[in-house]
């Protein structure tokens, strides 16, 4: 570190802050992409909810290794433009830093956007098409079943009509749900 000691003290901080924080960030970033992402490992108190429920911690280690990131690289590239003005450096990395923080919990929102849910609802099934699989006696005297497509997934299940008797192989379409888990169908 002989190189750093010769450099003036402002620059020399930023050299300090900047050399481990990107070697922190980049085993985060390996990290990350190799599937073993973990939490900080620090709890707060704080935390910023953004519009659509999605929480994030706003203090935290990841958060502190984005602001450092920004402000020291910051300090170190315009040090040669604004070392005469530490005051206005010092800002500007700041003002760097918290926009490092806001542009991680942008792209976190955007990543967040494609995540898709593709468990199955019951309540999906309400007014879509099926295919009758085994025959639906009428007036709900018995079940039967239908084939039906849920984001994208077939699923098999026992399903009953108000109305008269719908062989396989029928389109119907789910009117109701009865009892959590039964639909009430009837032909298109």
């Amino acid at each position: 570190m002989e190189l750093l000691d010769s450099l003036p003290t402002l620059l020399k901080s930023f050299w300090y802050i900047a050399i481990p924080t990107s070697l922190i960030f980049l085993i985060q970033t390996v990290i990350t992409f190799s599937g073993l992402d973990v939490a900080d490992g620090f709890d707060t108190d704080f935390d910023a909810h953004l519009h659509d429920g999605g929480d994030f911690q706003l203090f935290s280690l990841r958060n502190l290794i984005n602001f450092l990131l920004g402000f020291s690289w910051t300090g170190i590239s315009f040090y040669s433009t604004l070392g005469e003005k530490p005051v206005f450096l010092i800002v500007t990395s700041f003002v760097v830093g918290v926009l490092f923080v806001l542009l991680f919990f942008f792209v976190i929102k955007q990543v967040q956007k494609l995540a898709e849910d593709n468990s199955f609802k019951i309540t999906n099934t309400l007014n879509k098409t099926a295919e009758v699989y085994l025959t639906i006696p009428e007036k709900k005297s018995g079940k039967g079943k239908i084939m039906i497509s849920v984001n994208g997934a077939f699923h098999e299940l026992e399903a009953m009509t108000e109305n008269d008797r719908i062989p396989s192989g029928s389109a119907v379409k789910v009117v109701k749900i009865e009892n959590n888990n039964l639909l009430i169908v009837e032909t298109i």
